[in-house]
C-alpha cells in the first residue's frame, strides 16, 4: 500500500484569525488613553467620597429650617484702657494767680503725674431758655441760697472755681457741709447734672465764664477774648449761660487781658443785666473794668478778697483762711476764691467747723451782695 503522506499540522492561528490593532502601536494615543483612565478612575473615587459623607454640608431638608452658619470669630482687637470713675475727666484747669504773686503751682508741691496732653473737650451744649424770674424777682435772687443775715458777725462767702471738670475732686469739694458758693466752667461734662446734687447739698451755684488771660495758658472751648467781634462775643456768652441753670450769677475764669478791656466787658455785663444775674469779679487783674462797669450799670456785683490756693499745701491754705477771716473783721465781709484742689479741700474740711466758733459766719456770694452790692 502506498503509504499516505504525513498531514502537516494546521497552524493554531489559522483557526482564529488575527486582530491587528494598528493603533495600538501609536504612542501618543496610548498616552491619551491613560490620561483619560486615570481622570476617570479619580472622578469615580471622588464620587464614592462624596455619598459617604466627608465634608460637604448635608442637604436641607424640607420643612426644616437649616441652622445658620457659625460665623468665623473675628481676631482679637487691641482694647483701649478705659479710665476708671475715680480718674480725672481731662487736664485740670490752669487758674491765674494772684496779681503780684508767684505761680500758682509752687516748686514743692507733691509728686504728681506729668501734666496730660490738652484733652479734645466736648462742645458747648445748646443752649437753655433764659431764667425768667416770677413776678419781676432778678434770678439771683431767685436762685440765691436761703441764708439769715447776720448783722452782729462778719461774713465770709468762700467761692470755689473751676467746678466740673474734674468730677473726683469736684465731688468730694461738694460734700463738704455748706454753704460753700461754687462756680462751674460751662465745659465740663454732666453740667446740669454734677450742679443739681451740689445745690441739694446746701451749695449756690455760679457760672465760670472762660475769658482770654494775659498770660500763656488756656482758658479753654468757647473763651471770650480780645480778638473777637461784639457779635461773636455775645454769641459766646450764650452759650456759656445756656450750659446749665439755677446759678445766681458769674465771674470770669482768667481773663486778666478781657476784662481790663472795657469796651469789650460792657457787653457782657449787659447781658447778665438782662437776665438778672450778678458779677463777681474775680481780680485777677488789678485793671479790671468790671467793678466800675458793674457800679455804674447799677447791677449786683461783688468782688474777690482773698486767692486762698496759690500755694497748694494745707498750711498755705490755711494762711490765707486766716487772712480772709482778718479781712472779714475789718469791712464786716470777705470774699476768697479757691480750687478744688487736694490742699483746699483738706484745710476747708477742717477750718469750716472751727471758724463759726470764733464769731464768723459763712454765707453764699449772694448773701454778700444783698447786704452791701444789691444794685439798683
Amino acid at each position: 500500500m502506498p503509504k499516505k503522506s504525513p498531514r502537516k499540522p494546521r497552524k493554531a492561528a489559522a483557526r482564529f484569525p488575527a486582530i491587528r490593532f494598528p493603533a495600538v502601536q501609536n504612542p501618543f494615543l496610548l498616552a491619551a488613553i491613560a490620561v483619560a483612565l486615570v481622570f476617570a478612575l479619580g472622578f469615580g473615587l471622588s464620587r464614592l467620597g462624596g455619598s459617604s459623607g466627608g465634608d460637604a454640608p448635608p442637604k436641607p431638608v424640607a420643612g426644616v429650617p437649616a441652622p445658620p452658619a457659625a460665623k468665623p470669630a473675628p481676631p482679637p482687637a487691641a482694647t483701649a484702657a478705659l479710665p476708671s470713675p475715680d480718674e480725672e475727666e481731662g487736664a485740670y484747669p490752669t487758674t491765674e494767680p494772684e496779681p503780684g504773686s508767684p505761680a500758682e503751682e509752687p516748686a514743692h508741691a507733691p509728686a504728681v503725674p506729668p501734666p496730660p496732653v490738652k484733652p479734645v473737650v466736648a462742645m458747648l451744649p445748646p443752649p437753655l431758655p433764659p431764667s425768667q424770674a416770677p413776678s419781676g424777682t432778678p434770678a439771683w435772687r431767685r436762685n440765691a441760697l436761703p441764708s439769715k443775715p447776720a448783722t452782729d458777725k462778719p461774713a465770709i462767702a468762700i467761692v470755689i472755681d473751676d467746678m466740673g471738670v474734674d468730677r473726683k475732686r469736684s465731688t468730694r469739694m461738694a460734700s463738704l457741709a455748706g454753704p460753700l458758693t461754687l462756680s462751674w466752667l460751662p465745659y465740663a461734662h454732666d453740667l446740669q447734672g454734677q450742679a443739681k446734687a451740689a445745690r441739694a447739698n446746701g451749695h449756690e451755684l455760679m457760672l465760670h465764664l472762660p475769658m482770654e488771660p494775659s498770660v500763656k495758658a488756656d482758658p479753654g472751648p468757647g473763651a471770650l477774648l480780645v480778638s473777637l467781634d461784639r457779635g461773636e462775643i455775645q454769641r459766646r456768652v450764650a452759650a456759656a449761660l445756656g450750659s446749665f441753670d439755677g446759678y445766681v450769677g458769674v465771674n470770669n475764669h482768667m481773663g486778666s487781658r478781657f476784662t481790663a478791656d472795657r469796651s469789650l466787658m460792657a457787653p457782657v455785663l449787659g447781658e447778665l443785666q438782662r437776665r438778672g444775674l450778678l458779677w463777681l469779679d474775680s481780680r485777677t487783674t488789678p485793671n479790671s473794668a468790671g467793678i466800675a462797669l458793674a457800679r455804674e450799670m447799677r447791677m449786683p456785683y461783688a468782688a474777690r478778697d482773698i486767692f486762698l490756693d496759690n500755694d497748694m499745701t494745707v498750711p498755705a491754705v490755711l494762711a490765707q483762711l486766716r487772712k480772709t477771716e482778718q479781712v472779714a473783721r475789718s469791712q464786716g465781709y470777705a470774699i476768697a476764691i479757691g480750687h478744688p484742689h487736694d490742699a483746699t479741700i483738706e484745710a476747708l474740711a477742717s477750718w469750716m467747723p472751727e471758724v463759726q466758733k470764733r464769731g464768723f459766719v459763712l454765707v453764699p456770694v449772694s448773701a454778700v451782695v444783698k447786704a452791701h452790692h444789691a444794685g439798683g
